[in-house]
């Protein structure tokens, strides 16, 4: 029988989590014009952002997935409070298994539920935000579908984002019921930063209330960008 250890986190502050799945691309192609620098220094940007709003620091709640390289998909570290995130230096290399990243997103989320449950702390409903730059190499129909399921459920919400022309649409659009978004140019900062306001948006909503967010346009390649 397996032994679960208490988060130490979840017992010192037992405000409402916000958490949030970073699903990130890190296959070969990120490196093709300093993608990966700039998402490592947009996840510095978040790491600032959600730590300069006292009550995001303490309900945020983080965990890095990173799928490519040599690990394939890897935790980036575990489960942590915004007040204690510190970005991960990613680098790129390999494949893009985008569904065994999105199916450990998903048991991930699962799985920290549970455990805030047991510690008797409340929590937003999940977001998992996908960013990749390309086709996956592995099999995604199945976990697109679970994914869509999820959200359907309101276990989840599920933001993927493409990054860069060869990132495919279509197929990240099949992992939410409300398709994908492009980011325009790299923007990864101004991304983050909406990010980051977001997650404060939803620290603060009352529990079960609708959450306005910020407009997409800083980041996302809007039709009248064309």
């Amino acid at each position: 029988m397996s032994i679960v250890i208490p988060d130490v986190a979840l017992i010192d502050n037992s405000d409402e989590r916000a958490p949030l799945v970073l699903v990130l691309d890190c296959s070969g192609s990120m490196l093709e014009d300093n993608k990966i620098g700039l998402l490592n220094e947009g996840l510095k940007t978040l790491e600032a952002e959600l730590k300069s709003d006292p009550i995001t620091a303490r309900c945020g709640r983080v965990l890095v997935i990173s799928f490519g390289g040599d690990n394939n998909v890897e935790l980036m570290g575990d489960w942590t409070d915004a007040m204690d995130f510190t970005p991960p230096e990613l680098t790129a290399g390999g494949m893009t298994p985008l569904g065994a990243a999105m199916q450990c997103a998903l048991d991930e989320v699962e799985s920290q539920k549970s455990q805030m449950r047991n510690a008797g702390v409340s929590y937003k409903r999940p977001i998992i935000m996908l960013l990749s730059d390309g086709d996956p190499t592995d099999e995604w129909q199945r976990v697109a579908a679970d994914c869509k399921n999820a959200e359907v459920s309101h276990k989840v919400n599920v933001m993927p984002i493409g990054i860069g022309d060869q990132a495919n649409k279509d197929i990240l659009g099949a992992f939410s019921n409300k398709g994908a978004l492009n980011l325009s140019g790299l923007r990864f900062k101004e991304l983050f930063i909406w990010l980051s306001r977001s997650i404060q948006a939803v620290s603060r909503a009352p529990t079960g209330g609708t959450v306005q967010l910020n407009p997409v346009d800083s980041w996302a390649q809007l039709p009248t960008d064309s």
